[in-house]
């Protein structure tokens, strides 16, 4: 009978395991590579260690762990000292700091290192310290769980509004109308209440003013923006405020409109109709005698309206009125017949 031997690489691969290593340590082998193939080039150690911007006492330090431990000896290895310091303190003063801690789970080590001191421990602040992380580490000392009680309001779920998402596409006139409303305080004690809306791609605004900011006058300022808008409105932006929940909502979602609503605390996403405020800030209500009758006031509004956006120049619009800009660059929106009498 014949007897077949396997070669001797398969009785060697059978014994010893392919060595596999971690990418710092494949990453450690090939800087010594590189740090060989310089040195046969002619570089001085140190010339090659400043080329590979890497110490020459650590290429040494590798190579001696390579040549020693083979590639394994590359391998990230523990910093632990080799002699940990020994806790310094009593297992008696370990026990009253857990005592006081568990009676007081909120006081730091700043606290009960006072109340030690009162029952005559001599300890620092930072023994303290160490006992607790100690005492956390062997689970001994375990924190309270935590019962968030929050003095904020709590904030109700919108039935309709929602965040505007990523995938929104803002690319025609009526895509994103954004509204915001305006404190103006003409006489001490009188505050009206400015409603401003506009849209984000043409610079149409529509502004009208109330006694009061509540929902239902949001609405009535909503029908007022659909009649003056030159084009279909697909999508409102509004922030948190309680005019802009309820009754606005609930005509935001009667009529097929998209709402969506702000953040917290994040007027810079409305940055449109808050510089439109600023504008009807500036350019009207400080320059213009209006006034203080309501009625009065939103014919004396219509007019600064139907000039913002049939006769001012936007630099946004390269020079042109909002008007201009629909019929030159939208005019599909929008008849000329029907612009022309939007006022």
């Amino acid at each position: 009978m014949r007897v077949v031997g396997l070669p001797r690489a398969f009785y060697y691969l059978s014994r010893h395991r392919p060595i596999v290593l971690s990418p710092k340590a494949q990453e450690r082998l090939r800087w010594l590579r590189c740090f060989e193939a310089l040195r046969k080039q002619g570089l001085s150690s140190t010339q090659a260690s400043q080329t590979l911007f890497i110490p020459r006492s650590t290429l040494y330090r590798w190579q001696k762990r390579l040549k020693e431990e083979g590639p394994k000896g590359l391998e990230e290895k523990s910093r632990r000292p080799k002699n940990p310091r020994r806790p310094t303190w009593s297992a008696e003063l370990a026990q009253a700091v857990l005592h006081l801690r568990e009676e007081y789970p909120r006081w730091g080590k700043d606290k009960l290192v006072v109340l030690l001191r009162r029952e005559g421990w001599q300890v620092s602040t930072s023994m303290v310290g160490r006992i607790l992380t100690h005492l956390k580490a062997r689970g001994v000392l375990k924190e309270p769980m935590r019962n968030r009680i929050s003095a904020r309001k709590r904030r109700h779920p919108r039935p309709y509004a929602i965040r505007k998402p990523k995938e929104y596409q803002i690319q025609e006139p009526g895509d994103l109308v954004e509204v915001d409303t305006l404190d103006v305080r003409p006489l001490p004690r009188v505050v009206l209440k400015h409603f401003t809306a506009r849209d984000v791609v043409s610079r149409w605004d529509v502004v009208e003013v109330h006694t009061k900011a509540t929902s239902t006058k949001a609405v009535g300022f909503l029908d007022t923006l659909f009649k003056r808008m030159p084009f279909p409105v697909r999508a409102l932006q509004v922030d948190g405020g309680s005019e802009f929940r309820a009754a606005f909502e609930e005509a935001c979602q009667e009529r097929g409109i998209r709402l969506f609503v702000l953040p917290p605390r994040s007027p810079k996403l409305n940055g449109h109709v808050e510089r439109a405020q600023r504008t009807h800030t500036e350019e009207f209500y400080e320059v213009v005698d209006f006034p203080l009758e309501i009625t009065a006031l939103n014919q004396t509004l219509l007019a600064w309206e139907h000039t913002y956006n049939t006769f001012r120049p936007h630099q946004a619009l390269d020079g042109k009125t909002p008007m201009e800009y629909i019929r030159e660059c939208h005019p599909d929106l929008a008849s000329t017949a029907h612009l022309s009498h939007m006022y």
